[in-house]
C-alpha cells in the first residue's frame, strides 16, 4: 500500500502560466497536496498575491503605465509596469526617470482602500531618483529643485517636506516588495547602486559621482540613518524610500511563505527557465530554502533545464525535470502549455510516492 506523501506545491510563474494555473496544474502529480501562489516583485508578484487572497486583480493605465492591484480585508497589494520594465543590470542609468507615476498609484489606492497594509511592488519602473518621484506623488513638497525631474533634477534641492505624504499614509503600513536579488542592495557610496550599475554601463564617471552626490543630499534632508540599510538602494532607491516613510522591505517568496509550516515530505516549485545564469530565480531559491529548513528534498520542474547536476545541488536542489527538451539558441520556457506540465507531472510524480 503507497503512503500518503505530504507534498508542498510552490512554482513561480511558468511562462504564459500564472503561479496559481502552475501550482494547480502540478497539483495533478499529488492529488492533495499544498499549493502556494508565489510571485517575484516586477514578475507576477500582484497576480500572486491577489490569486493567494482569492480576490479579483484590478488594472488600468495611470500616466501611460499599466496599473494593477487587488484588496481584500485590510490589506491592498499595488504594482506599476512603465514602458520599458525593469532594467538590464548592466543598461544605462536613466538620470531624468521618475517614480512619480507609483507615487500617484500609491496615492490613488491609499485615497479609495485605506489599507491597513500596503504591499507595493517597486520593481515595475526604470528610475533611479531615490523614490523622490513617489514622494511628489504622495504630496510632498520639495524647495530648490523639482522632486519629478529625476536623478539629474536633484541637484538643488535644500528642503522637502514629508508633512502631506505623512498624512496621507495616516495608519496604513509602507511595505515594499522587492526582487530578491536586491534584497541587501546598497543606496549610497562605492557599493551602492550608482556606482554597480554606472560602471556595468561603463558611464562617465563625473555623472556617477553627481548622481551618488544627489542621492546622498537628498537622503540627508529626509532620513539619512535609513540610506545605510540593508535594501536601500532596491529598485533605484525606492527602497530607501519606503524605508524613510516608515515602512519596512520585503520581497515575494518571504511573503508568500512567511506562514508557511510543515511538516512536508517534499517541496516542488518550478520555472519557466532552469538555467546556470538565473538559478530558476528568487522563488526557486526561497523555496529551496524553506525546504532545508524543513529537512525535506526540494525538485524543480522547468519549461527548460540547462544546469548541472552538481550546480543545483549546491543550491539545495535534489533533482529537476524539463518539460522540453533544451535548445540553448531557442529557450522554450516562454509559451508552455498547461497540458505539457500535467504530462510532465504526472509521470515526475511516480518516481515521488512511498
Amino acid at each position: 500500500m503507497t503512503s500518503r506523501v505530504r507534498v508542498l506545491i510552490c512554482p513561480d510563474r511558468m511562462g504564459s502560466l500564472s503561479s496559481a494555473s502552475a501550482g494547480q496544474a502540478l497539483a495533478v502529480g499529488w492529488p492533495g497536496a499544498d499549493t502556494v501562489a508565489i510571485g517575484e516583485a516586477g514578475l507576477g508578484l500582484v497576480e500572486a498575491t491577489a490569486d493567494g487572497w482569492g480576490v479579483p486583480l484590478q488594472t488600468g493605465v495611470l500616466d501611460g503605465a499599466l496599473f494593477e492591484w487587488a484588496v481584500t480585508d485590510g490589506q491592498a497589494v499595488l504594482g506599476i509596469r512603465g514602458p520599458s520594465g525593469p532594467p538590464a543590470a548592466d543598461s544605462p542609468i536613466p538620470y531624468e526617470a521618475t517614480s512619480l507615476p507609483l507615487g500617484r498609484a500609491v496615492a490613488t489606492v491609499l485615497a479609495e482602500h485605506r489599507p491597513r497594509q500596503l504591499f507595493v511592488d517597486l520593481a515595475g519602473l526604470d528610475c533611479h531618483d531615490g523614490g523622490a518621484g513617489l514622494l511628489a506623488g504622495l504630496g510632498a513638497v520639495a524647495t530648490g529643485a523639482e522632486l519629478t525631474g529625476g536623478v539629474a533634477g536633484l541637484s538643488g534641492i535644500d528642503g522637502v517636506d514629508l508633512a502631506p505624504a505623512r498624512a496621507l499614509l495616516a495608519s496604513t503600513e509602507l511595505i515594499g516588495v522587492v526582487p530578491s536579488q536586491q534584497r541587501d542592495a546598497l543606496l549610497l557610496g562605492l557599493r551602492g547602486i550608482t556606482s554597480r550599475r554606472g560602471h556595468a554601463a561603463r558611464e562617465d564617471a563625473a555623472l556617477l559621482l553627481a548622481a551618488d552626490a544627489a542621492l546622498q543630499r537628498l537622503t540627508g534632508l529626509v532620513a539619512s540613518e535609513a540610506a545605510a540599510a540593508p535594501g536601500a538602494g532596491a529598485c533605484g532607491g525606492l527602497g530607501w524610500m519606503v524605508l524613510a516613510l516608515g515602512g519596512r522591505l520585503t520581497t515575494g517568496p518571504e511573503l508568500a511563505l512567511a506562514e508557511v509550516r510543515g511538516p512536508y515530505d517534499l517541496v516542488v516549485t518550478g520555472c519557466g527557465l532552469f538555467d546556470f545564469a538565473t538559478r530558476g530565480g528568487g522563488v526557486v531559491a526561497a523555496s529551496a530554502e524553506l525546504a532545508a529548513e524543513l529537512l525535506a528534498p526540494c525538485i524543480v520542474v522547468a519549461g527548460e533545464v540547462l544546469i548541472g547536476s552538481r550546480e543545483m545541488r549546491t543550491m539545495g536542489i535534489e533533482a529537476a525535470y524539463p518539460i522540453r527538451e533544451s535548445h540553448l539558441d531557442r529557450p522554450a520556457g516562454g509559451d508552455l502549455q498547461e497540458a505539457e506540465l500535467v504530462a510532465t507531472v504526472t509521470r515526475i510524480s511516480r518516481t515521488w510516492r512511498w
